[in-house]
C-alpha cells in the first residue's frame, strides 16, 4: 500500500512565494493547502487537520505568532515552521516560546526548507508512535505524556507540546547529564549560538509542574556547568 500523502498547510501572503512553496512541496509528494489571511487561518487549520504548518510572521489581520499561540492553546500537536523577514533573536525565541518548532528567515534556501520539514515530520511520526515510557512515576506526581498532563496531589497540571518533547528527550538520557547544546539541537533542533537562556525557562517552568518542591528538586536537577539530568529509578 502507498504511504499516504502527508498535508503541508501553508499560511502566507506574498503570492511568488506561495508560488514557489507550492510548487515545490507538489514536486515532492506533499498535498498542499494555502492560506493567505491571519483572520482564516484557525478556520483553515481545523478543516485540513495538516501533518505540518509554515507559517509566516508578517501576515494580514492576525500575526502568525498569534496563530502559532493559538494552535498550541488549541492541543493541536503538528509541527510548525516560521517564516520571516525579520532576523533578530528576539523574534526567533518568541516564536520557539511559544510553541514553534522552528524558524527560518527569507530569503532561504528551498533545500534548506525542504530538509527541515523532512526532519520536522520524521520527528512529529516517531513522537505518535507509543514509546517505552509513556507514563512517568517522580514520587508522588504521575506524567502522562500522550495526555500531556502532569496528575499530582494538588491537582493537575497540563503540559505544552515542547515541554512534553523535553521530557521525552530527557527520559532517553535518563541519568545522564544532558547540555544546554543538545537540549537547544535536539528539542528545539537551534543553533548552539543561540541564547540558552530559552531552555532555562523552559526547564524552570517544567520543574515546577513535575517537582513538589521546585526551589529544592529531587528529579529534574541542575548540574552547574554542565546542564541537567532527570534522575529516575
Amino acid at each position: 500500500m502507498p504511504a499516504k500523502q502527508k498535508k503541508i498547510l501553508v499560511i502566507e501572503d506574498e503570492p511568488s512565494l506561495v508560488f514557489t512553496l507550492q510548487d515545490t512541496l507538489e514536486n515532492e509528494g506533499y498535498e498542499v493547502f494555502i492560506c493567505d489571511s491571519g483572520t482564516e487561518a484557525m478556520d483553515k487549520v481545523k478543516s485540513v487537520k495538516p501533518d505540518l504548518l509554515i507559517l509566516d510572521v508578517m501576515l494580514p489581520g492576525v500575526s502568525g505568532f498569534e496563530i502559532c499561540k493559538q494552535i498550541r492553546e488549541d492541543k493541536h500537536t503538528f509541527p510548525i515552521i516560521m517564516l520571516t523577514a525579520r532576523d533578530q533573536e528576539i523574534d526567533k525565541v518568541t516564536g520557539l516560546n511559544i510553541g514553534a518548532d522552528d524558524y527560518i528567515t527569507k530569503p532561504f534556501g528551498v533545500k534548506e526548507l525542504l530538509a527541515r520539514i523532512q526532519a520536522r515530520l520524521r520527528r512529529a511520526n516517531s513522537y505518535s508512535k507509543s514509546g517505552p515510557m509513556d507514563v512517568i512515576t517522580l514520587g508522588p506526581v504521575r506524567i502522562e505524556l500522550n495526555e500531556a498532563m502532569v496528575v499530582r496531589p494538588d491537582g493537575e497540571q497540563e503540559l505544552t507540546t515542547r515541554e512534553v518533547e523535553l521530557i521525552r528527550y530527557l527520559v532517553s538520557h535518563a541519568n545522564d547529564p544532558v547540555s544546554r547544546d543538545a537540549l537547544l539541537e535536539n528539542v528545539w533542533r537551534y543553533e548552539y549560538s543561540t541564547n540558552t537562556r530559552t531552555v532555562d525557562v523552559h526547564i524552570s517552568k517544567l520543574r515546577s509542574k513535575i517537582e513538589m518542591q521546585p526551589d529544592d528538586p529531587r528529579y529534574l536537577v541542575t548540574l552547574h556547568g554542565v546542564g541537567y539530568m532527570l534522575k529516575l529509578q
